[in-house]
């Protein structure tokens, strides 16, 4: 095959689509679809995680099922294809189109709960993590568990039956499914679940219904093809189309909604999926069982397999070398000398102690008679499991982030037989050599005979084309030879379609081909996802990744920043912000301007001026990447003369700056609120919408004056005073009356406590700098820098006391400001700042006696408190003033971001819009929350302009709460 590759698709790393010579009606569409016409926004939407990458003619987005019913007639009118994408990662190519991509997560991403938990109905844009967060408080999860359940959708999950580490293919979407809401390729809307379904399919798609039941008929007639199916699909099996419904069904309409799981998106729309949940074992150790040798260690497999144990993962010798490269290696793989090592990382699961003790005795009896490197110990300890689990998931986040630039990584998944295990992996390590690919690894979930690999290619030459392809043609054999099949639980997608009859042979691949002919006979749904007859169309449409930024070069656009990105309705997500970069780029070096000029000419504000630098994308990315330090340094490159000598100016006169924001709030107060309004929408009409903030009569007025500076001798912390709190004031209480404000509030806490503090000279001018760092100000962060640490240097005694900051943002602010002057002043390494609800959850609160409890409170995390690890403390203190905590499922950054909120409303607007909602729901199911909570001014401006509820700082209720 390989003098074919000279007209594979590859030279530019995407095909651009034909021109559209039937363009889709816009009255068949109707009101209820939004039609995403920009250049940005087709391009934004066609990156995954796969390495293939074709852009979209035009982008449709739905808003239920009546209106996909629509896009069918539509699409189908107009001769052309269209292709579903509710977001997450799609490994194998299933997400992408060069016709018309439907987006299904933007309107889709309802979540619905039985009473009891035993069941939830979901759409397909919620993630997994999501309708597991709201069956928590059940006990109950969803069965499957992909290791992406933080951006894998519902969709995604039916459309590959996804599975993962603990479900195999007792619990996945196939087995844990009850029924699905159906939308046909002719435009049927189909529910499953009705008690006449089997009868509705037959009266409204009467050739299915018969074709399907023919079929059925067919392959249990034949013994020889019905054990071969049995045979392939008693392991984890994604490839082709799920016939083994056509055994294990009778009835049309349930074999139609099985073969559905697993079809990615060729055959139907699942406009809402119902699932039978599963118990949460609460009780779980880990253990990890280290051998001499990969052949030990698949020896041990059956006899481990034996005993139940909830997951076991292997981590072949390449795994554990990089591992110990691993910042967080523990001690048990750190001091391995690795040679032909492997190992297993083994949990129990159970629901009760007892019986977690017994198994877990159990299973070190038998790993006591197995030839380990060292003796196996289990754990309980939730800190030592999470380091190993760390390393089982940092691997890909290892070896595809320190992939070379330009390089896509390859995340690849097979399966065979337990028994056989040992010789495809070997294999694997053979091809691997022979094909010279480097930094390899073979990871995976043992138990199942699943196992993944990872490779990184390019795509930009031909002596790379054919070393792909000879790599995978090696690959077919081996796995095939084994009894095995070539994609397990990411999808057949593109990269393994043209191999399906390869693995099924002629019979059953033509009836695969009559499924489709049957239930999508005009062929509108994704082709040349699941089923290609081209053989080398596994080698079209490859993905370029041109070297573009350092601070986003890692990104394998896998999308797991994605949820948690406040902007990700209104604008663009993190990965979207860093592929619109790669394609301007890839724009440029094949010559198309006009493509980048379009690009580029709704970039600033779609990505750069609506992104709220929070840093939740970090926290998701598996290869650690903020997208914020490229946004701070595109508004740096943005920045004018001028405009950063200002900002310098601010710095050196920080103390004046804040008076002078309260001040301008007191003013602006006292004047009718839509007279401010309308002067500072004139000024943004003139200025610009990023320069001046837009006021409105929801802000407070001006805050307080700083602290005044003390050294007492008995000094315990030092207390470090925001700014915040002298630029806005405290939230004022139904009658009027202002709160104390967080600064206040900590102050009297500690003297309550009788915790001594001291306060730095010139508290006033001090800043964390997060206003400089924001906004790519650089010459102005540096002068804070300069002015704050040898304050706080001296003012803790040179590290002797802890620094306590009284706003979350703040606290994350001074961390980041110590992280970037270390290299220059090591001795600052000593420094320790704490945000204020971790120090007063520790030391404070015992000390204090509540004198009144109230009955509910609202409390809202900040993207703060999750990146310092304060949300624990922030529940603490509300479970020590109420009755009942209560945390929104769906709680997420409220993009205030300083004065992100005041530039750009409806950043805020959006990424409150669902905690707004779930707040108001249990707000009246309560009949009134006592009090709604948070750790950071600016965070509870958002929060209550978004719920119309007073927000003020936990330590506020909890100082009121505690007066003598």
């Amino acid at each position: 095959m390989g003098a074919r590759l000279e007209s594979a698709r590859t030279a530019e790393g995407s095909r651009m689509p034909a021109t559209v010579t039937s363009p889709l009606d816009a009255a068949v569409l109707g009101p209820g679809v939004r039609v995403a016409s920009r250049t940005i926004d087709r391009f934004a939407r066609a990156h995954d995680a796969s390495h293939y990458l074709l852009v979209p003619d035009a982008v449709l987005i739905p808003q239920d099922a009546d209106a996909v019913s629509r896009v069918f007639a539509a699409v189908r009118a107009a001769g052309r294809s269209l292709t579903f994408r509710s977001g997450g990662t799609s490994l194998s190519g299933q997400g992408v189109t060069g016709d018309v991509m439907v987006d299904t997560r933007s309107a889709f991403r309802g979540i619905r709960v039985s009473a009891d938990g035993t069941s939830v109905a979901a759409q397909p844009g919620a993630t997994v993590r999501q309708v597991n967060t709201r069956l928590a408080r059940f006990g109950r999860k969803l069965g499957p568990d992909p290791a992406s359940e933080i951006a894998c959708t519902i969709g995604g999950v039916v459309a590959d039956n996804s599975s993962g580490m603990a479900c195999g293919i007792v619990e996945n979407s196939y087995r844990t499914i009850e029924s699905m809401l159906l939308v046909l390729p002719r435009g049927t809307v189909l529910d499953t679940g009705a008690p006449d379904a089997d009868a509705q399919l037959r009266t409204q798609e009467p050739e299915i219904a018969r074709g399907l039941e023919q079929l059925r008929d067919r392959l249990r007639a034949d013994p020889a093809l019905s054990a071969e199916v049995a045979r392939q699909f008693s392991l984890k099996n994604t490839m082709g189309y799920g016939l083994n419904s056509l055994l294990d069904f009778d009835e049309p309409v349930r074999i139609l909604e099985h073969l559905v799981i697993g079809s990615e998106g060729t055959l139907a729309f699942v406009a809402e999926a119902r699932f039978r949940t599963v118990p949460i074992q609460p009780e779980i150790s880990t253990g990890l069982l280290v051998f001499d040798t990969l052949s030990d260690a698949m020896a041990a497999l059956p006899g481990l397999t034996g005993l139940g144990l909830a997951t076991i993962e292997l981590l072949d010798a390449a795994s554990l070398r990089v591992a110990q490269t691993l910042g967080t290696v523990p001690d048990v793989i750190a001091d391995i000398d690795v040679g032909g090592h492997a190992a297993l990382l083994v949990e129990v699961h159970a629901a009760e102690p007892a019986a977690l003790a017994a198994e877990v005795a159990a299973a070190l009896a038998h790993v006591a008679t197995l030839p380990l490197t060292s003796p196996a110990r289990m754990t309980e300890d939730a800190a030592e499991r999470s380091a190993l689990w760390t390393v089982r998931k940092g691997l890909y986040t290892a070896v595809a982030g320190a992939r070379p630039s330009g390089t896509t990584a390859l995340l690849e998944d097979i399966a065979v037989p337990v028994e056989q295990l040992l010789g495809v992996c070997e294999g694997l390590t053979a091809l691997f050599e022979k094909h010279r690919y480097e930094g390899c690894v073979i990871f995976g979930h043992a138990k199942d005979g699943n196992v993944h690999f990872l490779v990184n290619e390019r795509f930009d030459d031909p002596a790379s084309l054919r070393r792909y392809e000879a790599f995978t043609e090696d690959l077919v054999e081996l796995v095939l030879g084994h009894g095995g099949t070539l994609k397990a639980e990411h999808g057949t997608g593109r990269i393994m379609a043209p191999f399906v009859r390869r693995q099924y042979g002629d019979v059953l691949t033509d009836m695969m081909w009559e499924v489709k002919g049957l239930i999508d006979p005009d062929g509108i749904l994704n082709p040349g996802v699941v089923l290609s007859d081209d053989e080398t169309s596994y080698l079209a449409d490859l993905k370029l990744v041109p070297t573009v930024e350092s601070e986003v070069d890692r990104c394998v656009e896998c999308g797991y920043c994605e949820p948690t990105c406040p902007s990700k309705d209104v604008t663009l997500t993190p990965r979207q912000r860093i592929v619109l970069r790669r394609d301007m780029t890839a724009a440029l070096h094949r010559g198309d301007t006009g493509t980048a000029a379009e690009i580029t000419r709704d970039y600033d504000y779609d990505a750069v001026q609506t992104c709220a630098v929070d840093g939740m994308c970090g926290t998701a990315c598996p290869v650690d990447i903020n997208t914020g330090d490229l946004v701070r340094r595109l508004r740096a490159e943005e920045a004018g003369r001028f405009e950063e000598g200002v900002w310098n100016a601010a710095a050196k006169g920080w103390g004046a700056v804040t008076r002078g924001g309260g001040l301008a709030l007191n003013v602006a107060k006292a004047l009718p609120a839509p007279l401010v309004t309308a002067v500072t929408r004139a000024g943004r009409a003139v200025l610009g919408a990023d320069t001046v903030p837009l006021y409105d009569g929801g802000l407070p007025d001006g805050g307080t004056r700083a602290l005044a500076a003390t050294d007492p001798a008995d000094a315990q912390a030092v207390l470090f005073g925001s700014c915040i709190g002298t630029m806005f004031g405290a939230e004022q209480d139904p009658d009027g009356v202002h709160g104390e404000g967080s600064r206040e509030a900590v102050r009297l806490l500690l003297e309550r406590a009788g915790i001594a503090y001291s306060v730095p000279p010139d508290a006033g001018a001090l800043c964390c700098g997060t206003p400089w760092k924001s906004k790519g100000q650089l010459d102005g962060y540096a002068t804070m820098t300069e002015r704050v640490l040898p304050a706080l240097w001296r003012a803790s005694r040179e590290g002797a006391l802890p620094i306590v900051c009284d706003a979350a943002s703040c606290t994350e602010g001074l961390h980041v400001m110590l992280a970037k002057a270390a290299a220059e002043h090591p001795e600052y390494g000593a420094l320790r700042i704490e945000d204020a609800t971790t120090f007063l959850a520790r030391e404070a609160l015992p000390r204090l006696e509540v004198r009144e409890r109230i009955g509910s409170i609202a409390v809202h995390p900040t993207c703060s408190t999750t990146q310092l690890g304060a949300t624990g403390a922030l529940r603490a203190l509300a479970e020590a003033v109420a009755d009942e905590v209560y945390v929104p499922d769906g709680w997420g950054c409220c993009a205030f971001a300083g004065d992100r909120g005041m530039l750009h409303p409806e950043l805020t607007a959006s990424a409150t819009a669902v905690e707004a909602a779930e707040i108001a729901a249990a707000d009246e199911e309560r009949g009134g929350f006592d009090a709604f909570v948070s750790a950071n001014r600016t965070c509870e401006l958002g929060m209550s302009r978004a719920t119309g509820k007073r927000y003020r700082h936990v330590v506020e209720v909890l100082e009121e709460l505690t007066r003598p």
